[in-house]
């Protein structure tokens, strides 16, 4: 999935499955013993850890029907080996591709990947457009195993092949020989080796003149702007990017400023979330059924009236104070006094807290239809976040099963679903490096600007869940519409809402919407609309 974490780095980290301990195979986390000094007296650097085995590649043969028509595939589970400048290896990252059987040289290829940054890929691969995907609750825990692994009629395998990517230690993927953690863990770093792992696979599967696309969620859509201006300068060019749940500037997480600096911007870009939620819980007078039409009216009043507000600080007139109180009371579902007393700025962790605190229930932050009852109701923070546990238990169990069994990928080595422990580990515990054009806090905007302005055919999707308040779906609207890049190529974005949250997916309805979008999209990326 997903992600983009919070200890006090940015937002919290999504999909936190278990709090992972290093594990033999990564170079960089391996114990050692205290390296005996040399003759000089400086103590010698310890030898690498050994590297696990290596799996050989699993492919296998399958068929998926899509809009009534079959589609016979390959299935590949297997690694890639990354190396540095004087060719030692330093990772093995684990992928699936899934290619329509047939000539492969000119059809189209995407890469997918979820974010974290830590995540492995198996939200996407086990949730969204692969040809399998696990049926999870939709706004609802999914319940105990077994879990229904199905094929996916919403697969764009009939548009593009699909490689799937674990980033760097995650998965099924190690840190080997020369690689170390901070050879991986960091904004720069780890478009460095996506990018290497797409030029050798295009260069191992002869996919050097196949149309070419990104596709990121969660912090994936920080590493796909990134990405693509590296790929732009290493001379691959890209038909174009799938940004599903998008967070590419993040100056303007209210995490990451202050009200002198971006940090009122955080509250006016989040409240469309709040609103979308209390409007989904039945919080809002005289309901609207148009939740479209409904959010319309809220991002008026947040881009002008609000903002305006939160702007003048403490000389905003005491009269006017009620009267916005009073409307964001209204959009809301949160009380006039509670508003106030947060001075007109209420925190979605908060609010996630108090929509429903009189019910004793806290709603999600990837998905707010999600919800649980609340331990502790006094409490400002949520302890967990209820869209984690409605479907870790399936797409972990999914996962191994599709991998280790329909796919048969057999390795001893056990699935990595995320290495935030780990890369916290191997950087003496400072954490993922957010330094990006030695700049932070990170915004990968410019990137993408300079990508689309050079490659003027460059096409982008933007996918937005309503109900998410990992990456709200007013900042990357806001984001996005200020890249400051000429009109034609502005009108190459195109924007895509959903009822669902960050994870589009988990409603099936806004699944088949995604896709069907996607498929037009498709086909105007690589000239083949009819």
């Amino acid at each position: 999935m997903l992600s983009v974490c919070r200890p006090a780095l940015w937002l919290p980290p999504l999909l936190i499955i278990a709090s992972l301990q290093p594990l033999a195979g990564d170079a960089q986390t391996r114990p050692q013993r205290s390296p005996a000094p040399t003759a000089s007296g400086a103590a010698a650097a310890p030898p690498p850890a050994p590297a696990p085995p290596e799996t050989p590649d699993a492919v296998t043969k399958h068929s998926v029907t899509i809009d009534g028509r079959a589609y016979d595939y390959s299935s590949r589970a297997g690694t890639i080996t990354l190396r540095n400048e004087q060719e030692a290896p330093t990772a093995r990252i684990f992928y699936t591709a899934y290619t329509v059987d047939g000539d492969t040289a000119t059809r189209p290829v995407t890469f997918i990947y979820n974010g974290g940054p830590g995540s492995s890929t198996m939200w996407l691969r086990m949730g969204s457009v692969g040809p399998v995907r696990v049926v999870a609750g939709d706004g609802a825990p999914t319940g105990p195993p077994p879990y229904r692994i199905v094929d996916n009629q919403y697969s764009l395998l009939d548009k593009s092949d699909l490689v799937f990517i674990d980033m760097p230690s995650s998965g099924f993927g190690r840190i080997v020989g020369a690689g170390r953690g901070s050879d991986f863990y960091g904004v720069d770093q780890d478009v460095a080796a996506f990018a290497q792992f797409i030029r050798r696979y295009c260069s191992t599967f002869a996919r050097w003149n196949s149309p070419k696309f990104l596709f990121g969620e969660s912090y994936g859509t920080t590493r796909s702007a990134a990405l693509a201006a590296q790929l732009n300068r290493d001379g691959v060019a890209l038909n174009g990017i799938v940004l599903l749940s998008s967070i590419l500037n993040f100056g303007l997480d209210y995490a990451n400023g202050d009200p002198i600096g971006a940090g009122d911007w955080a509250y006016v870009l989040y409240l469309p979330t709040e609103a979308a939620t209390a409007w989904y819980h039945n919080k809002i007078p005289n309901k609207s059924a148009d939740l479209p039409s409904f959010l319309s009216r809220v991002e008026q009043f947040a881009t002008t009236d609000y903002l305006d507000a939160l702007a003048q600080g403490s000389r905003l007139d005491p009269r006017r104070r009620d009267a916005i109180a009073k409307t964001l009371s209204d959009y809301t579902g949160i009380s006039v006094s509670y508003i106030l007393q947060n001075n007109l700025r209420v925190r979605y962790s908060r609010f996630q807290q108090e929509l429903l605190r009189s019910q004793g229930i806290i709603v999600g932050r990837l998905d707010s239809r999600y919800r649980t009852y609340q331990l502790d109701r006094i409490a400002e923070r949520t302890p967990w976040d209820p869209t984690e546990s409605s479907i870790s238990g399936p797409y972990t169990a999914a996962n191994n099963q599709h991998l280790r069994v329909d796919l048969k990928y057999e390795t001893p080595l056990e699935y990595r679903a995320n290495v935030y422990a780990m890369i916290r580990t191997a950087t003496a515990d400072k954490g993922w490096d957010r330094t990006h054009n030695r700049r932070q806090p990170t915004n990968v905007a410019p990137d993408l600007a300079e990508t689309m302005t050079q490659n003027p055919s460059l096409k982008v999707f933007s996918a937005n869940g309503y109900y998410d308040f990992a990456t709200p779906y007013y900042a990357t609207v806001y984001t996005l519409k200020h890249l400051t890049v000429a009109p034609a190529v502005q009108n190459n974005i195109t924007f895509g809402y959903y009822q669902a949250g960050h994870m589009v997916y988990l409603n099936d309805t806004a699944l088949a919407q995604f896709k069907r979008d996607l498929a037009g999209w498709y086909d105007r990326a690589t000239g083949s609309a009819k």
